[in-house]
Protein backbone atom coordinates (compact mmCIF):
# COMPACT_ATOMS: atom_id res chain seq x y z
CA UNK A 1 0.00 0.00 0.00
CA UNK A 2 1.37 3.49 -0.82
CA UNK A 3 0.73 7.06 -1.70
CA UNK A 4 0.60 6.28 -5.67
CA UNK A 5 -2.55 3.55 -5.02
CA UNK A 6 -5.62 4.60 -6.77
CA UNK A 7 -7.83 7.12 -4.93
CA UNK A 8 -11.71 6.83 -5.44
CA UNK A 9 -12.72 10.52 -6.71
CA UNK A 10 -13.89 13.58 -4.82
CA UNK A 11 -17.55 14.50 -5.52
CA UNK A 12 -18.33 18.42 -4.15
CA UNK A 13 -21.54 17.51 -1.68
CA UNK A 14 -21.20 21.54 -0.23
CA UNK A 15 -19.08 24.14 -0.44
CA UNK A 16 -16.80 22.51 2.13
CA UNK A 17 -17.48 18.79 1.68
CA UNK A 18 -16.40 16.88 -0.62
CA UNK A 19 -17.61 12.71 -0.44
CA UNK A 20 -15.57 9.92 -1.73
CA UNK A 21 -18.55 7.56 -2.23
CA UNK A 22 -18.73 3.93 -1.12
CA UNK A 23 -17.12 1.54 -3.27
CA UNK A 24 -15.50 -1.96 -2.93
CA UNK A 25 -15.12 -2.89 0.94
CA UNK A 26 -15.77 0.66 2.17
CA UNK A 27 -18.33 0.35 5.16
CA UNK A 28 -19.38 4.30 5.60
CA UNK A 29 -18.36 6.65 2.29
CA UNK A 30 -15.78 9.13 3.02
CA UNK A 31 -15.95 13.28 3.28
CA UNK A 32 -13.37 16.24 3.49
CA UNK A 33 -13.83 19.44 4.77
CA UNK A 34 -11.96 21.60 2.18
CA UNK A 35 -12.43 24.74 -0.05
CA UNK A 36 -11.90 25.16 -3.74
CA UNK A 37 -8.51 27.06 -2.74
CA UNK A 38 -7.40 24.37 -0.39
CA UNK A 39 -7.87 21.34 -2.51
CA UNK A 40 -5.11 21.24 -4.39
CA UNK A 41 -2.69 20.76 -1.19
CA UNK A 42 -5.22 18.55 0.40
CA UNK A 43 -5.09 15.75 -2.83
CA UNK A 44 -1.14 16.37 -2.89
CA UNK A 45 0.02 13.30 -1.05
CA UNK A 46 -3.00 11.24 -1.57
CA UNK A 47 -3.79 11.14 1.89
CA UNK A 48 -7.52 10.94 0.64
CA UNK A 49 -7.01 7.41 -0.57
CA UNK A 50 -6.13 6.87 3.45
CA UNK A 51 -9.63 8.36 4.10
CA UNK A 52 -11.05 5.52 1.81
CA UNK A 53 -9.02 2.93 3.42
CA UNK A 54 -10.58 3.62 7.06
CA UNK A 55 -13.91 3.74 5.92
CA UNK A 56 -13.14 -0.04 5.22
CA UNK A 57 -12.94 -0.86 9.50
CA UNK A 58 -15.71 -3.06 10.72
CA UNK A 59 -18.44 -0.95 13.26
CA UNK A 60 -17.43 2.52 11.97
CA UNK A 61 -20.47 4.55 11.76
CA UNK A 62 -21.58 7.98 9.79
CA UNK A 63 -18.75 8.51 7.58
CA UNK A 64 -14.56 7.86 7.23
CA UNK A 65 -13.55 12.37 8.13
CA UNK A 66 -10.78 14.11 7.52
CA UNK A 67 -10.55 17.78 8.17
CA UNK A 68 -8.40 20.54 5.72
CA UNK A 69 -5.27 20.06 7.77
CA UNK A 70 -5.09 16.22 6.32
CA UNK A 71 -1.90 14.97 4.92
CA UNK A 72 -0.53 11.18 4.56
CA UNK A 73 -0.21 9.53 8.01
CA UNK A 74 0.71 6.27 9.60
CA UNK A 75 -2.84 3.95 8.80
CA UNK A 76 -5.51 6.51 9.28
CA UNK A 77 -4.29 10.33 7.90
CA UNK A 78 -3.81 13.01 9.95
CA UNK A 79 -6.28 15.28 10.28
CA UNK A 80 -8.74 11.68 10.42
CA UNK A 81 -11.77 11.14 12.50
CA UNK A 82 -13.90 7.96 12.48
CA UNK A 83 -15.72 6.18 14.86
CA UNK A 84 -16.99 2.68 15.78
CA UNK A 85 -19.62 1.29 17.36
CA UNK A 86 -18.29 -1.56 20.36
CA UNK A 87 -21.75 -3.11 20.22
CA UNK A 88 -21.38 -3.81 16.02
CA UNK A 89 -18.08 -5.36 15.88
CA UNK A 90 -16.06 -1.63 16.48
CA UNK A 91 -12.48 -2.12 16.24
CA UNK A 92 -9.77 0.06 17.64
CA UNK A 93 -6.98 0.48 15.58
CA UNK A 94 -3.40 2.56 16.89
CA UNK A 95 -3.08 3.96 13.50
CA UNK A 96 -5.98 5.96 14.34
CA UNK A 97 -4.76 7.59 17.42
CA UNK A 98 -0.82 7.88 15.79
CA UNK A 99 2.71 6.51 17.93
CA UNK A 100 2.48 10.89 19.99
CA UNK A 101 -0.71 9.60 22.12
CA UNK A 102 -2.33 12.63 23.34
CA UNK A 103 -0.07 14.89 21.31
CA UNK A 104 -2.15 18.53 22.58
CA UNK A 105 -1.92 21.50 23.13
CA UNK A 106 -2.71 24.64 26.27
CA UNK A 107 -3.57 27.65 25.97
CA UNK A 108 -2.46 30.80 29.11
CA UNK A 109 -3.62 33.80 28.68
CA UNK A 110 -2.69 36.42 30.99
CA UNK A 111 -2.48 40.48 31.82
CA UNK A 112 0.79 41.22 30.18
CA UNK A 113 0.09 43.98 27.84
CA UNK A 114 1.72 43.07 24.31
CA UNK A 115 4.24 46.11 24.43
CA UNK A 116 5.23 44.62 27.92
CA UNK A 117 6.07 41.64 26.16
CA UNK A 118 7.56 42.63 23.38
CA UNK A 119 10.20 44.96 25.35
CA UNK A 120 11.53 41.62 26.90
CA UNK A 121 10.52 38.98 24.52
CA UNK A 122 14.23 38.07 24.19
CA UNK A 123 14.67 37.70 28.31
CA UNK A 124 11.51 35.48 27.69
CA UNK A 125 12.80 32.99 25.37
CA UNK A 126 15.74 32.78 26.79
CA UNK A 127 14.04 31.87 29.95
CA UNK A 128 11.87 29.40 29.01
CA UNK A 129 14.90 27.88 26.63
CA UNK A 130 17.29 27.64 29.67
CA UNK A 131 14.11 26.29 32.37
CA UNK A 132 11.92 23.82 29.85
CA UNK A 133 14.21 20.71 28.80
CA UNK A 134 13.87 20.33 24.90
CA UNK A 135 15.23 18.11 22.08
CA UNK A 136 15.86 14.90 21.39
CA UNK A 137 16.77 12.69 24.71
CA UNK A 138 16.16 15.79 26.83
CA UNK A 139 15.72 14.94 30.38
CA UNK A 140 12.86 16.02 32.93
CA UNK A 141 13.01 18.46 35.26
CA UNK A 142 12.06 16.35 37.88
CA UNK A 143 14.54 13.85 37.62
CA UNK A 144 14.61 10.24 36.88
CA UNK A 145 11.12 8.63 38.39
CA UNK A 146 11.24 5.48 40.32
CA UNK A 147 9.25 2.50 38.44
CA UNK A 148 6.54 3.30 40.64
CA UNK A 149 6.27 7.24 40.21
CA UNK A 150 5.50 6.30 36.36
CA UNK A 151 2.60 4.09 37.32
CA UNK A 152 1.23 6.82 39.05
CA UNK A 153 1.88 9.24 36.67
CA UNK A 154 0.24 7.04 33.97
CA UNK A 155 -2.82 6.26 36.28
CA UNK A 156 -3.32 9.81 37.54
CA UNK A 157 -2.31 12.08 34.64
CA UNK A 158 -2.42 15.74 35.42
CA UNK A 159 -3.57 15.61 38.95
CA UNK A 160 -0.27 13.91 39.81
CA UNK A 161 1.57 16.96 38.44
CA UNK A 162 -0.56 19.16 40.46
CA UNK A 163 -0.22 17.31 43.91
CA UNK A 164 3.82 17.44 42.86
CA UNK A 165 3.40 21.50 43.24
CA UNK A 166 2.86 22.15 39.29
CA UNK A 167 -0.19 23.92 38.95
CA UNK A 168 -3.47 24.11 40.79
CA UNK A 169 -6.77 22.35 40.92
CA UNK A 170 -8.11 24.72 38.59
CA UNK A 171 -5.40 23.72 36.07
CA UNK A 172 -7.73 20.55 35.90
CA UNK A 173 -11.06 21.66 35.55
CA UNK A 174 -9.75 23.62 32.26
CA UNK A 175 -8.01 20.12 30.97
CA UNK A 176 -10.26 17.94 28.26
CA UNK A 177 -11.34 15.22 30.75
CA UNK A 178 -9.71 16.98 33.47
CA UNK A 179 -6.47 15.83 32.65
CA UNK A 180 -7.30 11.88 33.18
CA UNK A 181 -8.67 9.00 31.39
CA UNK A 182 -9.76 6.58 33.83
CA UNK A 183 -9.38 3.48 31.63
CA UNK A 184 -5.59 3.72 32.47
CA UNK A 185 -3.87 0.51 33.77
CA UNK A 186 -0.40 0.39 34.15
CA UNK A 187 -0.27 -3.74 33.89
CA UNK A 188 -1.05 -2.82 30.30
CA UNK A 189 2.16 -1.13 28.95
CA UNK A 190 5.32 -2.86 28.80
CA UNK A 191 8.51 -2.11 30.14
CA UNK A 192 10.13 -0.72 27.46
CA UNK A 193 7.67 1.77 27.41
CA UNK A 194 7.85 2.33 31.54
CA UNK A 195 11.86 3.19 31.30
CA UNK A 196 11.24 5.27 28.45
CA UNK A 197 9.25 7.38 30.42
CA UNK A 198 11.01 7.43 33.89
CA UNK A 199 13.41 10.54 32.80
CA UNK A 200 11.26 12.67 30.04
CA UNK A 201 8.10 13.71 32.30
CA UNK A 202 8.74 17.27 32.05
CA UNK A 203 10.73 17.45 28.53
CA UNK A 204 9.25 19.82 25.59
CA UNK A 205 10.75 17.21 22.71
CA UNK A 206 11.52 17.97 19.57
CA UNK A 207 9.74 18.41 16.38
CA UNK A 208 7.10 20.27 15.68
CA UNK A 209 7.01 20.57 19.87
CA UNK A 210 7.20 23.94 20.80
CA UNK A 211 6.63 26.89 23.48
CA UNK A 212 5.44 29.92 21.95
CA UNK A 213 4.80 33.75 23.59
CA UNK A 214 1.80 35.82 21.59
CA UNK A 215 -0.88 38.16 21.68
CA UNK A 216 -4.48 38.19 21.25
CA UNK A 217 -4.27 40.52 17.92
CA UNK A 218 -7.78 40.29 16.97
CA UNK A 219 -11.35 39.35 18.57
CA UNK A 220 -13.81 37.62 16.59
CA UNK A 221 -16.31 36.68 19.03
CA UNK A 222 -16.78 39.23 21.89
CA UNK A 223 -18.81 37.07 24.67
CA UNK A 224 -16.63 33.68 23.64
CA UNK A 225 -13.39 35.65 24.13
CA UNK A 226 -14.65 37.54 27.75
CA UNK A 227 -15.49 33.55 28.71
CA UNK A 228 -12.58 32.43 27.62
CA UNK A 229 -10.19 35.06 29.48
CA UNK A 230 -8.81 36.69 25.88
CA UNK A 231 -8.38 40.21 25.95
CA UNK A 232 -6.85 42.15 23.21
CA UNK A 233 -3.43 43.26 22.72
CA UNK A 234 -2.42 41.14 26.06
CA UNK A 235 -0.02 38.21 26.55
CA UNK A 236 -0.28 34.44 25.69
CA UNK A 237 1.89 31.32 25.85
CA UNK A 238 1.42 28.13 24.49
CA UNK A 239 2.63 24.51 24.95
CA UNK A 240 2.52 21.90 22.53
CA UNK A 241 4.02 18.77 23.65
CA UNK A 242 2.59 14.98 24.06
CA UNK A 243 3.50 11.59 25.92
CA UNK A 244 7.09 11.37 24.48
CA UNK A 245 9.22 7.86 23.91
CA UNK A 246 6.67 6.34 26.79
CA UNK A 247 3.59 6.73 24.11
CA UNK A 248 5.80 5.94 20.96
CA UNK A 249 6.57 2.62 22.40
CA UNK A 250 2.93 1.70 23.50
CA UNK A 251 1.85 2.15 19.97
CA UNK A 252 5.00 0.74 18.76
CA UNK A 253 4.28 -2.68 21.22
CA UNK A 254 0.84 -2.42 20.04
CA UNK A 255 1.04 -3.00 16.73
CA UNK A 256 2.07 -6.73 15.91
CA UNK A 257 -0.33 -7.74 18.79
CA UNK A 258 -3.17 -5.43 16.48
CA UNK A 259 -1.76 -7.02 13.36
CA UNK A 260 -1.75 -10.87 15.16
CA UNK A 261 -5.53 -9.85 16.53
CA UNK A 262 -7.09 -8.71 13.28
CA UNK A 263 -6.03 -11.99 11.18
CA UNK A 264 -7.51 -13.99 14.74
CA UNK A 265 -11.02 -12.40 14.07
CA UNK A 266 -10.82 -12.57 10.32
CA UNK A 267 -10.65 -8.89 9.73
CA UNK A 268 -10.21 -7.65 5.98
CA UNK A 269 -8.14 -4.76 5.77
CA UNK A 270 -6.75 -2.95 2.46
CA UNK A 271 -3.80 -1.42 4.60
CA UNK A 272 -1.75 -3.58 7.28
CA UNK A 273 -1.25 0.08 9.06
CA UNK A 274 -5.13 -0.07 10.23
CA UNK A 275 -4.68 -3.25 12.30
CA UNK A 276 -7.18 -3.80 14.97
CA UNK A 277 -9.04 -5.28 16.77
CA UNK A 278 -12.49 -5.16 17.98
CA UNK A 279 -13.16 -2.85 20.85
CA UNK A 280 -14.99 -5.62 23.22
CA UNK A 281 -12.16 -7.73 22.74
CA UNK A 282 -8.74 -8.90 24.98
CA UNK A 283 -6.64 -6.67 22.58
CA UNK A 284 -8.90 -3.79 22.04
CA UNK A 285 -9.58 -3.49 25.98
CA UNK A 286 -5.56 -3.26 26.81
CA UNK A 287 -4.67 -1.39 23.81
CA UNK A 288 -7.27 1.21 25.09
CA UNK A 289 -6.13 0.74 28.71
CA UNK A 290 -2.30 1.24 27.70
CA UNK A 291 -2.91 4.53 25.68
CA UNK A 292 -5.09 5.80 28.12
CA UNK A 293 -1.49 5.34 30.53
CA UNK A 294 0.33 7.23 27.41
CA UNK A 295 -2.81 9.82 27.24
CA UNK A 296 -2.45 10.23 31.17
CA UNK A 297 1.45 10.86 31.00
CA UNK A 298 1.03 13.82 28.21
CA UNK A 299 -1.68 15.82 30.09
CA UNK A 300 0.65 15.83 33.41
CA UNK A 301 3.96 16.62 31.23
CA UNK A 302 2.14 19.75 29.34
CA UNK A 303 0.90 20.90 33.20
CA UNK A 304 4.62 20.30 34.18
CA UNK A 305 5.68 22.39 30.89
CA UNK A 306 3.03 25.03 31.98
CA UNK A 307 4.19 25.37 35.52
CA UNK A 308 7.89 25.96 34.14
CA UNK A 309 7.05 28.29 31.78
CA UNK A 310 4.80 30.24 33.91
CA UNK A 311 7.70 30.67 36.65
CA UNK A 312 9.92 31.58 33.60
CA UNK A 313 7.98 34.38 32.69
CA UNK A 314 7.08 35.49 36.21
CA UNK A 315 10.66 35.89 37.12
CA UNK A 316 11.89 37.78 34.03
CA UNK A 317 8.78 40.10 35.32
CA UNK A 318 10.15 39.86 38.71
CA UNK A 319 6.37 39.18 39.54
CA UNK A 320 3.67 36.50 40.85
CA UNK A 321 2.04 34.31 38.66
CA UNK A 322 -1.15 35.79 40.07
CA UNK A 323 0.15 39.21 39.58
CA UNK A 324 0.77 38.46 35.79
CA UNK A 325 -2.52 37.00 35.59
CA UNK A 326 -1.48 33.57 34.20
CA UNK A 327 -4.35 31.55 33.61
CA UNK A 328 -4.78 28.36 32.02
CA UNK A 329 -7.79 28.55 29.11
CA UNK A 330 -7.86 24.97 28.06
CA UNK A 331 -6.02 22.12 27.25
CA UNK A 332 -6.99 20.02 24.65
CA UNK A 333 -5.40 16.26 23.10
CA UNK A 334 -5.38 15.38 19.30
CA UNK A 335 -4.04 12.06 18.97
CA UNK A 336 -6.20 9.49 20.84
CA UNK A 337 -9.18 7.28 21.29
CA UNK A 338 -12.17 7.85 23.54
CA UNK A 339 -15.54 6.48 24.20
CA UNK A 340 -18.33 9.08 24.13
CA UNK A 341 -22.06 9.40 23.71
CA UNK A 342 -23.04 10.47 20.18
CA UNK A 343 -26.19 10.36 18.03
CA UNK A 344 -25.87 8.95 14.43
CA UNK A 345 -28.70 7.28 12.61
CA UNK A 346 -31.39 8.86 15.02
CA UNK A 347 -30.62 7.38 17.92
CA UNK A 348 -27.95 8.34 20.70
CA UNK A 349 -24.90 5.31 21.48
CA UNK A 350 -21.70 5.13 22.71
CA UNK A 351 -19.02 4.87 20.26
CA UNK A 352 -15.07 4.65 19.92
CA UNK A 353 -13.86 8.27 18.87
CA UNK A 354 -10.47 8.15 16.68
CA UNK A 355 -9.30 11.80 16.47
CA UNK A 356 -5.83 11.37 14.55
CA UNK A 357 -4.45 15.12 14.29
CA UNK A 358 -8.03 16.54 15.03
CA UNK A 359 -8.84 18.39 17.98
CA UNK A 360 -12.61 17.77 20.09
CA UNK A 361 -14.69 20.66 19.31
CA UNK A 362 -18.01 20.50 21.71
CA UNK A 363 -20.94 22.60 21.81
CA UNK A 364 -22.29 24.97 24.74
CA UNK A 365 -24.22 23.45 27.12
CA UNK A 366 -22.31 20.22 26.68
CA UNK A 367 -21.64 19.01 30.21
CA UNK A 368 -17.98 17.55 29.32
CA UNK A 369 -17.27 21.81 28.91
CA UNK A 370 -16.29 23.41 31.49
CA UNK A 371 -18.77 25.22 33.39
CA UNK A 372 -17.10 28.58 32.65
CA UNK A 373 -17.19 28.38 29.06
CA UNK A 374 -20.76 26.08 28.81
CA UNK A 375 -22.76 29.14 27.81
CA UNK A 376 -20.31 29.50 25.03
CA UNK A 377 -18.74 26.27 24.00
CA UNK A 378 -15.21 24.31 24.48
CA UNK A 379 -12.02 26.56 23.65
CA UNK A 380 -10.95 24.39 20.08
CA UNK A 381 -6.78 25.14 19.97
CA UNK A 382 -5.29 25.51 16.71
CA UNK A 383 -1.79 26.23 16.16
CA UNK A 384 -0.05 27.54 13.42
CA UNK A 385 3.83 26.74 12.59
CA UNK A 386 6.79 29.51 13.64
CA UNK A 387 6.31 32.49 12.82
CA UNK A 388 2.51 32.72 11.94
CA UNK A 389 -0.62 33.14 13.74
CA UNK A 390 -2.55 30.75 15.85
CA UNK A 391 -6.45 30.65 15.96
CA UNK A 392 -8.83 29.98 19.00
CA UNK A 393 -12.36 28.73 17.94
CA UNK A 394 -15.31 27.30 19.60
CA UNK A 395 -16.90 23.93 19.76
CA UNK A 396 -20.38 23.95 17.82
CA UNK A 397 -23.65 21.64 17.25
CA UNK A 398 -23.15 21.28 13.43
CA UNK A 399 -19.92 19.35 14.43
CA UNK A 400 -21.62 17.26 17.08
CA UNK A 401 -24.09 16.40 14.26
CA UNK A 402 -21.32 16.14 11.31
CA UNK A 403 -18.16 15.24 12.91
CA UNK A 404 -18.40 13.37 15.95
CA UNK A 405 -17.26 17.03 17.91
CA UNK A 406 -14.50 17.26 15.96
CA UNK A 407 -12.35 20.22 14.54
CA UNK A 408 -8.85 20.25 12.63
CA UNK A 409 -5.50 20.30 15.04
CA UNK A 410 -3.25 23.23 13.14
CA UNK A 411 -2.18 24.05 9.44
CA UNK A 412 -1.07 20.46 7.95
CA UNK A 413 2.23 19.54 6.35
CA UNK A 414 2.51 20.15 2.50
CA UNK A 415 6.51 19.34 2.88
CA UNK A 416 8.24 16.28 4.16
CA UNK A 417 10.76 16.89 6.77
CA UNK A 418 13.02 15.62 4.92
CA UNK A 419 11.92 17.81 1.74
CA UNK A 420 11.92 20.85 3.95
CA UNK A 421 15.96 20.35 5.36
CA UNK A 422 16.72 20.46 1.94
CA UNK A 423 14.59 23.80 0.82
CA UNK A 424 16.02 25.38 3.73
CA UNK A 425 19.79 24.69 2.91
CA UNK A 426 21.93 27.81 2.78
CA UNK A 427 19.01 29.96 4.54
CA UNK A 428 19.21 31.45 8.13
CA UNK A 429 15.79 31.11 9.04
CA UNK A 430 16.50 31.91 12.85
CA UNK A 431 17.31 35.60 10.68
CA UNK A 432 14.68 35.05 8.68
CA UNK A 433 12.16 34.99 11.88
CA UNK A 434 13.76 37.59 13.63
CA UNK A 435 13.07 39.78 10.69
CA UNK A 436 9.25 39.49 11.23
CA UNK A 437 9.38 39.97 14.65
CA UNK A 438 9.60 36.62 16.31
CA UNK A 439 12.55 35.45 18.44
CA UNK A 440 13.44 31.89 18.49
CA UNK A 441 15.19 29.38 19.82
CA UNK A 442 16.28 25.95 19.17
CA UNK A 443 18.46 22.69 20.17
CA UNK A 444 19.42 22.64 16.08
CA UNK A 445 18.98 24.07 12.85
CA UNK A 446 17.33 20.72 11.60
CA UNK A 447 14.49 21.64 13.50
CA UNK A 448 13.96 24.88 12.44
CA UNK A 449 14.00 23.71 8.75
CA UNK A 450 11.51 20.68 9.20
CA UNK A 451 9.03 23.42 10.81
CA UNK A 452 9.77 26.24 8.51
CA UNK A 453 6.03 27.90 7.57
CA UNK A 454 6.73 26.98 3.77
CA UNK A 455 6.21 23.71 4.96
CA UNK A 456 2.95 24.29 6.03
CA UNK A 457 -0.78 25.21 4.72
CA UNK A 458 -1.91 28.37 5.64
CA UNK A 459 -3.61 28.10 8.83
CA UNK A 460 -5.68 30.62 8.50
CA UNK A 461 -7.21 29.76 5.33
CA UNK A 462 -7.70 26.56 7.24
CA UNK A 463 -9.55 27.76 9.92
CA UNK A 464 -11.15 29.85 7.48
CA UNK A 465 -12.92 26.42 6.19
CA UNK A 466 -13.87 25.11 9.43
CA UNK A 467 -14.81 28.45 10.58
CA UNK A 468 -17.62 28.58 7.21
CA UNK A 469 -18.37 25.05 7.21
CA UNK A 470 -19.67 26.00 11.14
CA UNK A 471 -17.85 22.75 12.49
CA UNK A 472 -15.71 25.82 14.96
CA UNK A 473 -16.35 29.57 15.34
CA UNK A 474 -13.81 31.76 14.67
CA UNK A 475 -13.36 33.41 17.99
CA UNK A 476 -9.64 35.12 18.20
CA UNK A 477 -6.54 35.27 16.33
CA UNK A 478 -3.15 34.91 18.33
CA UNK A 479 -0.09 36.71 16.69
CA UNK A 480 3.62 34.76 17.73
CA UNK A 481 6.33 36.79 19.39
CA UNK A 482 9.08 34.39 20.26
CA UNK A 483 9.29 30.23 20.09
CA UNK A 484 11.10 27.64 21.72
CA UNK A 485 11.55 24.56 19.79
CA UNK A 486 13.32 21.17 20.47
Amino acid sequence: MGKRDKTPELRQVTEFIWELPRTGGMRVPGRVYADERLLPAVLADNGTLQVSNVAHLPGIVGYSLAMPDIHWGYGFPIGGVAATDPREGGVISPGGVGYDINCGVRLIASTVPKEDAVSRIREIVTAMFRDVPCGVGSSGAIGKLSTRDVGAVMRDGAAWAVESGYGTATDLEHTEESGRLTTADPDAVGKRAIERGRNQLGTLGSGNHFLEVGYVDEVYDDEAARAYGLEPGMMTLMVHSGSRGLGYQVCDDSLDVMQRAAERYEIRLPDRQLACAPVLSPEGERYLAGMACAANYAWANRQILMTLARRAVARVFDATEPALGLRLVYDVCHNIAKMERHTTDGRERTLCVHRKGATRAFPDGHPDVPSRYRAVGQPVLIPGDMGTESFVCAGTERAMAETFGSSCHGAGRVMSRSRAKKDARGRDLRSELDAMGVVVMATGKSTLAEEMPRAYKDVASVVDVVDRAGIAAKVARLKPLGVVKG
